[in-house]
């Protein structure tokens, strides 16, 4: 799978696990950035993930920062993207197999090398459900297009 991935300093250590982690799985992986643990804006590294999945560039993102959420926050802005903070395996596989999440964002400063590498394996490895979700995800889209400028 065609992978982006992205952080702020609060969550670069953890990406450059997760990231190796990602390619050992047999994924494609591209760097956002940031690239060292200078101090960056969440927000901006979020937007350059979220837009390039929104785009279609790739299948999926990752994003990573302090604990999950203002990556999480700020990628949800873009339309078309479903960014989820997962916490352990139970929300990755509910982000994935309900929420067809297609950033996941994770917690450089929340979560460990073990509990990352268990969050991967769940997320990249449930498929969306289907069905009954389908419903609840066009009302997200008609929220996303009630706000459209």
């Amino acid at each position: 799978m065609r992978l982006v991935i992205g952080s702020d300093h609060g969550g670069f250590a953890a990406k450059e696990l997760v990231k190796k982690r990602l390619m050992k799985m047999g994924h494609d992986v591209s760097d956002f950035g940031c690239y060292n643990e200078e101090a960056v804006d969440y927000a901006d590294v979020a937007l350059l993930v979220a837009e390039a999945v929104a785009g279609k560039e790739f299948e999926k993102g990752v994003l990573l920062d302090g604990f999950g959420g203002a990556v999480a926050m700020a990628a949800n802005k873009v339309p078309g993207v479903r960014a989820v903070a997962a916490h352990d395996s139970i929300s990755a596989r509910f982000a994935a197999a309900h929420d067809d999440a297609n950033i996941l964002c994770l917690g450089g400063k929340t979560q460990g090398e073990l509990a990352l590498a268990e969050i991967l394996d769940v997320f990249f490895g449930t498929p969306f459900e289907g069905g009954r979700h389908e419903r609840r995800l066009a009302k997200v889209v008609g929220i996303e297009r009630k706000y459209a400028k």
